[in-house]
């Protein structure tokens, strides 16, 4: 398939949902967008196995609520999170993260009326947001849509032939101009690459199952 001939991003997008199949993912699972924001702070240089019990936590004391994650006090917000690791600092991101939360009142309908390119630069500019953070924050709790160029995207555009570039900039403003995707669709594509990501370790493996020649 494809020989000599490189595959766009399109293509890519097409082929790995046609041989992989639908994917689940966050909708199946989450209570509330405060829990992917909480989560997406959390899951930071760690596995979704260490964030559960640091979510259950938050639940419990706060419902997912930023207000209520405020009147915490440091030690308090630590110790729910220490389970994650780096609760230190990801203590302090919570809170900014919370802090942010309230100057758009607490509401999520606010924040999703928002201008898209604003709100991300509003969350790059909090203290522990990188941009992998913030774009998966704004496309799973926000429902604005893009492309989130993590170690997996880099990985399987390499093995497909794709050149979009090794930063993370980079490789998100390439996609994100080479194809027009619905918001369910780019979710759809995170998915498929993350699950590729941990399913394929071996670049002859992934080619082969794709029929990549």
């Amino acid at each position: 398939m494809f020989g000599s001939r490189k595959m766009k991003v399109g293509e890519a997008f097409n082929l790995m949902e046609t041989k992989m199949g639908p994917q689940p993912w966050l909708e199946d699972w989450r209570e509330s967008p405060w829990e992917i924001v909480f989560g997406g702070v959390l899951v930071q240089n760690t596995t979704w196995r260490n964030v559960e019990p640091s979510l259950n936590n938050l639940k419990e004391r706060t419902g997912f609520d930023p207000n209520k994650l405020l009147q915490l006090t440091t030690i308090e917000l630590q110790n729910l999170v220490r389970p994650s690791g780096f609760y230190t600092r990801k203590a302090q991101t919570l809170r900014n993260v919370s802090e942010w939360a309230a100057g758009h009142h607490f509401s999520v309908a606010e924040i999703k009326s928002s201008n898209q390119a604003k709100i991300r630069s509003e969350l790059l500019n909090l203290s522990g947001i990188g941009p992998e953070t913030a774009d998966y924050v704004l496309m799973y709790a926000f429902d604005m849509p893009g492309f989130i160029a993590d170690k997996y995207s880099r990985r399987i555009f390499e093995w497909m032939g794709i050149a979009v570039g090794t930063k993370y900039d980079d490789i998100k403003t390439s996609v994100e101009s080479s194809v027009y995707l619905s918001e369910n669709e780019w979710k759809e594509f995170h998915a498929l690459i993350v699950n590729a990501g941990k399913q394929w370790k071996e670049v002859q493996d992934f080619q082969e199952f794709m029929g990549i020649e």
